[in-house]
């Protein structure tokens, strides 16, 4: 029977190995978008991320309720059969910080997420597909944010 005490040894020697051969996540990956997540506004949010401003496109889907009863939990969700998608990105206009989601993609991957965002108010809610060729392109829907639930 294999003791705790030899389980953690093999363990410590398999993360060194794959550690040794680049396997194991970097610990700041994720580093590479802190400043696009922080962003206020759509002008700051282009620049965090390099990108061009984006133009309206009728190939952008973009769902989520017409009224969302909880803000803290509004479904949403975009989608795209564009070919050539880099990355998909979940904006709300009105919230303290403007990017709620960004999504790679590539080829093996379609483009279609859903998520759940935080509201705060009612708040016009975009989808942005940035392409590999440069282009960037959105679709928006206006969702509005009931207080408590009572529909007015």
């Amino acid at each position: 029977m294999q003791t705790r005490r030899e389980m953690l040894s093999r363990s410590a020697g398999v993360a060194a190995m794959l550690a040794g051969l680049g396997l194991l996540p970097a610990v700041a990956q994720a580093e590479y978008a802190a400043a696009a997540f922080e962003a206020k506004t759509m002008a700051d949010l282009t620049k965090s991320l390099g990108i061009s401003t984006p133009t309206e496109s009728k190939d952008i889907t973009i769902t989520g309720p017409d009224i969302a009863e909880n803000g803290a939990v509004v479904p949403v969700g975009c989608s795209t059969a564009l070919p050539g998608v880099k990355r998909m990105l979940i904006l709300v206009e009105k919230n303290p910080s403007m990017l709620c989601a960004a999504f790679d993609v590539s080829d093996a991957v379609d483009a279609n997420f859903n998520t759940r965002v935080k509201m705060g108010q009612s708040s016009n809610v975009m989808a942005v597909a940035v392409m590999n060729d440069g282009k960037v392109l959105f679709a928006q829907k206006e969702v509005k944010v009931t207080l408590g639930g009572c529909g007015g």
